[in-house]
């Protein structure tokens, strides 16, 4: 991994110090990041209003981030656009924007769907991230570039600004919390793409040191967790790793965190046939998360290299959603977009690099002894 910092690393303090480092005035600093974050220049050439020496200074000294574009997919209605990016070091990340029809969506949001690690140490079992192993944590100026690239397209294209960013993509962001929770501070940033906090929604899969760190955070994202079982013994068959934060902790943790923001948390519950989708299993839930200020967001599965993993018939998704509903869960079985493009976390990753999983084969969750906040 380079250790070079980018633009893109930076808030607009510290880059406000090193411009000051620099022999410049700090005023010059506001001028780059609105070059980067208003504008989205890809480069410090198009910032015309800096003196040529500080440019090829910051050039040199502060690089916009090493990411470059090795596939780009469309979606056949032309809303959904998934990137496979390769980063300096030769790794591979993905990011999806999604458009919503205005037709149909009274908001036109347009949602950037980021990825916060190379692949992911959680190693959940219907994942094709998860399947193929962790290689490292993002960087901030990483994690932000994804946003800005798609930012610039729309801009480019005199479509609207992104509306929403979702931590949904590949890695488990609570693992990666500083740099994720500096590029919500970049990104919401006033001077810059000035995004509501409330249209970031950081997922994951249980991390209950990140869930009790977020609940103190002054900017209200939301928090959306990944449970895919409403106990304990089937969700360590699924997400390996889960016996690290128990279930009933994570539950509690939750309520913890509706306490002290007073904001609804969202449960990602990924269905497949045969294995969690029953109406009994639906009612464990709705018993899991009485009396919770929630919302459960049901996925079918995605399809995956492992076949024993399917996702379930239209008619048992929405008599699991029904078995909820009538318990008082309120629930909704999420629209799926991208599907033929392999948009789902990790597909396209795991088909264009599969020659290079063979050569090395990936670290295993066991591999990754600890994570930090």
């Amino acid at each position: 991994m380079s250790t070079a910092v980018s633009l893109y690393d930076l808030s607009l303090p510290e880059l406000e110090a090193r411009i000051r480092a620099l022999g410049e005035p700090a005023y010059r600093a506001r001028q780059a990041w609105e070059w980067a974050y208003r504008r989205f220049a890809q480069s410090y050439t198009e910032m015309t209003n800096l003196p040529a020496a500080l440019r090829e200074r910051l050039a040199e000294e502060l690089p916009f981030p090493a990411m470059t574009v090795e596939t780009e997919l469309a979606s056949g209605d032309g809303l959904t656009r998934k990137r496979l990016i390769r980063l300096g070091d030769g790794k591979l990340i993905e990011t999806v924007l999604m458009l919503y029809d205005p037709r149909s969506d009274s908001r036109g949001r347009a949602t950037v769907c980021v990825s916060s690690q190379a692949g992911c140490a959680m190693g959940c079992v219907f994942c094709a991230t998860g399947q193929a192993g962790f290689d490292r944590n993002l960087t901030t100026g990483e994690i932000v570039a994804q946003v800005v690239g798609f930012a610039r397209e729309q801009q480019d294209a005199g479509r609207g600004p992104i509306t929403n960013v979702v931590f949904m993509g590949m890695g488990e962001p609570m693992a990666n919390y500083r740099a994720v929770w500096a590029a919500v501070e970049t990104l919401t940033h006033a001077e810059g793409m000035n995004m509501a906090a409330r249209h970031i929604t950081i997922s994951t899969v249980g991390h209950i040191p990140g869930i009790r760190k977020l609940a103190e955070e002054r900017l209200q994202v939301g928090l959306a967790v990944s449970l895919h079982a409403p106990d304990e013994a089937l969700r360590e068959r699924l997400v390996p790793t889960a016996h690290r934060y128990p279930l009933p902790e994570i539950i509690d943790a939750c309520r913890d965190y509706i306490d002290k923001t007073h904001r609804r948390v969202t449960f990602e519950y990924c269905l497949m046939d045969g294995v969690n989708d029953s109406p009994e299993q639906a009612r464990s839930l709705a018993e899991l998360l009485r009396g919770m200020n929630c919302h459960v967001n049901l996925i079918p599965v995605n399809p995956t290299p492992d076949d024993s993993i399917r996702r379930p018939s239209r008619a048992r998704t929405l008599a699991f959603q029904r078995a909820l509903a009538e318990k008082g869960v309120p629930c909704t079985v999420r629209v799926e977009k991208g599907v033929e493009i392999s948009a789902a976390c990790g597909q396209l990753r795991g088909e264009r690099a599969n020659v290079e999983f063979m050569e090395a084969p990936p670290k295993r969750a066991t591999d990754i002894t600890s994570v930090s906040v």
